[in-house]
């Protein structure tokens, strides 16, 4: 093992369709795995902490599992460190842009690999398009159509992909990357 290293945990699909996950808990099952320094950013599902651990695979079946066992159902759980999100924000398309009134920036992280995509993939709407991605993060520009927010790209992504998928806005990400960083 090497030295500890901060990761960020990115839940899929939590607090919303009766999926109840409370951060207080979340970071008692994270920290009852041996994690440390384990902290939650809002209640969308985004954790941090730190680990010595090599093997992405199997320390996000670890988390998985206990995650399923304490909560009653499966969480998908996708990791990032410190600075894989960073290069992932860098590389954005979104940098220095401002979204127009009817514009969301979104980015999709993903369980595995985007490689083979032919981008930008657009929803039949035009309320999503995919811009480009990085290894394993999809740029998304949400429009609003007639007022209400567009479909979810998330299970085109999912299917087209073979990979588990949450998104958070681009705003967002920079501020759980900012958060990520405090001790």
């Amino acid at each position: 093992m090497s030295a500890d290293q901060t990761h960020i945990a990115f839940l899929r699909a939590v607090n919303v369709g009766g999926r109840k996950v409370e951060m207080a808990r979340l970071r008692e099952v994270l920290a009852g795995l041996g994690l440390g320094s384990v902290r939650t950013y809002i209640a969308s599902g985004n954790a941090f902490f730190t680990s010595a651990e090599t093997d992405r695979t199997a320390l996000v079946e670890r988390i998985e599992h206990a995650l399923a066992d304490s909560f009653g159902f499966a969480i998908p759980t996708i990791l990032r460190t410190v600075p894989e999100l960073e290069a992932e924000l860098a590389a954005s398309p979104f940098v220095g842009r401002e979204p127009a009134e009817d514009e969301r920036f979104s980015m999709v992280f993903t369980s595995g690999s985007l490689a083979g995509g032919e981008f930008p993939m657009r929803s039949a709407k035009g309320d999503w398009e995919i811009l480009g991605a990085s290894e394993r993060t999809a740029y998304v520009i949400w429009r609003r159509l007639n007022g209400r927010p567009g479909a979810n790209p998330n299970p085109v992504i999912e299917k087209t992909f073979g990979v588990y998928a949450t998104g958070r806005f681009f705003h967002t990400a920079e501020k759980i990357l900012a958060a990520s960083r405090k001790a």
